[in-house]
């Protein structure tokens, strides 16, 4: 993270000049993503599986949460079809997370208490379910309940539970679960429901890649390039372990691009040469999958005109505004110089939305970002002059 900058020293009128460089004289870019350290990706914070199919359809949509549910209700206990028990505890979770819960005031206590107690009730019904399935060696049911067990779904207090989720990742995993797989496989590197063991994690990895699983294959690769889990550093087949990824990538586990990108950039020794445009070419892929680092670094590559990108605003603000919606803080801060100068027929200016995003940079810890707020709320740039309030 970058200290903040001095305080100028010439008049404040001129400090916003209306230059786009200006900005970033007195705010330059942090350190490109390129120099950073890799590192493997934090597990997802929600389930790997999609369950998008299992919602209901077009007539099922007028309906209300009770009829809906009581209509798969009544198909679950007709059958004992372990794929249809798992829909229907699927659908109750899924429904869990958007029934909606009143607003609390002094007269609605009671009704507020009521929405949540329902809420409950539905995950208790889905997750025993989940778990009678489960003890059956239904496999998408043990990942299923894996899954909510380590994201606090079903848990005491709502806290994450690897002492349960990691027996049911192993389970699904010797049943042939690639996300399963994976997941034991972080549980393992982490010590997470289990001793930390690298060579245990190895083998989870490498039973989910075996099943082409992008996770595993991106994991392996940042293994044999930094040399971890036991690994030594074999930069070849670190590289031949994320183009494979990379083949597969998908919204949850872009990060092989990103990555290839970055290598493509400053190259390897007799492994991979520099090859710019098709770092741009991989990073646009994994923004267009909604990465927001390869947002960021396309967005500073065509404002600067970098890795052979001509510069050019409106792909600039286009990639920035991808990585700014995921509240990437310096992707914020960027739109900041560009609302403050503006774009001709492609962004208006606007001192307030200049102000607006460098307070949301500001807000997730850019330091840079509160100095600037700072100046704005002292000049009244973008908002009122105001020398009590700062950025929390």
């Amino acid at each position: 993270m970058n200290d903040p900058p001095t305080p100028p020293d010439q008049d404040p009128d001129d400090f916003y000049a209306p230059s786009q460089s200006n900005f970033h004289d007195q705010f330059p870019p942090s350190h490109s993503v390129a120099s950073q350290s890799i590192r493997a990706p934090s597990p997802p914070p929600g389930p790997i599986l999609d369950h998008s199919h299992l919602r209901p359809g077009n007539q099922a949509a007028l309906l209300s949460h009770e009829r809906t549910l009581e209509l798969y209700r009544a198909n679950a206990k007709k059958t004992q079809d372990p794929d249809i028990q798992f829909e229907f505890a699927v659908f109750m979770i899924d429904a869990s997370k958007t029934m909606p819960i009143p607003q609390m005031t002094p007269g609605n206590v009671m009704e507020v208490e009521k929405a949540v107690a329902k809420r409950e009730d539905l995950v208790r019904e889905g997750t025993a379910l989940l778990k009678r399935n489960a003890d059956r060696g239904h496999m998408p049911s043990q990942y299923f309940l894996a899954d909510c067990y380590a994201n606090g779904i079903g848990t005491t207090k709502n806290r994450q539970d690897f002492d349960r989720a990691f027996p049911l990742f192993v389970l699904a995993a010797k049943h042939g679960h690639p996300d399963a797989s994976y997941r034991a496989g972080t549980c393992c590197e982490n010590g997470w429901g289990c001793r930390r063991e690298s060579a245990k994690a190895l083998q989870f990895f490498k039973k989910a890649a075996a099943a082409l699983h992008p996770g595993a294959m991106y994991r392996l690769g940042i293994a044999e390039l930094n040399g971890e889990l036991s690994l030594n550093k074999n930069a070849k087949e670190g590289v031949k372990w994320l183009k494979r990824s990379a083949e597969h990538a998908t919204a949850e586990f872009p990060h092989a691009l990103h990555e290839l990108a970055l290598l493509h950039e400053r190259g390897i020794d007799n492994v991979l040469f520099v090859d710019y445009e098709y770092a741009a070419e991989l990073l646009a892929q994994a923004a267009e999958l909604g990465y927001a680092p390869s947002a960021y670094r396309l967005g500073e590559c065509y404002e600067y005109g970098k890795m052979g990108c001509p510069q050019d605003p409106a792909l600039s603000i286009h990639y920035y505004n991808i990585a700014a919606q995921q509240n990437h803080r310096d992707a914020c801060f960027a739109l900041t110089a560009w609302y403050l100068v503006g774009s001709p027929g492609v962004l208006p200016q606007s001192d307030t939305e200049a102000y607006l995003w460098a307070r949301k940079a500001a807000e997730a810890g850019l330091v840079k970002a509160m100095y600037a707020v700072g100046y704005f709320l002292e000049v009244g740039i973008g908002t009122p002059p105001n020398m009590q309030d700062k950025p929390h």
